[in-house]
């Protein structure tokens, strides 16, 4: 089967790193627990639509021959186990990058940057609300 591929083949395939950055990015924000990623994968998407650069990013990507490492930044929900998001993410970015580049993701080096926890209401707040119900 190898050899029919090869006799068929019409051209080389290349994919960009920018393009396995945005994959990784989605893949990332699909995990819950991860919180204020890249400031919205959003603008990546964008940005790349518009063939523009981003700044700061919060994914790189070293690619390979055939393979890809991939560094991600990323802040995680208060209270949840650490460890547990980071490996769900590890899990979830390389099953998709894997599947939609048929690249071997060989690392994904997760950092921890911060730990973000929601905002309280203020009690007054609450008050204010039930007294106007």
């Amino acid at each position: 089967m190898e050899n029919l591929n090869n006799d068929v083949n019409i051209g080389i395939v290349k994919i960009s790193d920018e393009v396995v950055s945005v994959i990784a990015g989605i893949a990332t924000e699909e995990i819950q627990g991860v919180v204020e990623f890249q400031q919205g994968v959003g603008n990546n998407i964008s940005n790349l639509l518009k063939s523009k650069k981003s700044s700061g990013k919060s994914v790189k990507v070293t690619l390979g021959e055939n393979s890809a490492t991939i560094d991600l930044n990323v802040s995680v929900q208060y209270g949840l186990k650490i460890k547990e998001v980071v490996e769900a993410v590890q899990e979830n970015v390389k099953k998709t990058v894997e599947a939609m580049t048929g690249l071997k993701v060989d690392f994904i080096n997760v950092n921890v940057q911060s730990i973000y926890q929601a905002k309280k209401e203020k009690k007054e707040d609450k008050e204010e609300t039930k007294e106007n119900n």
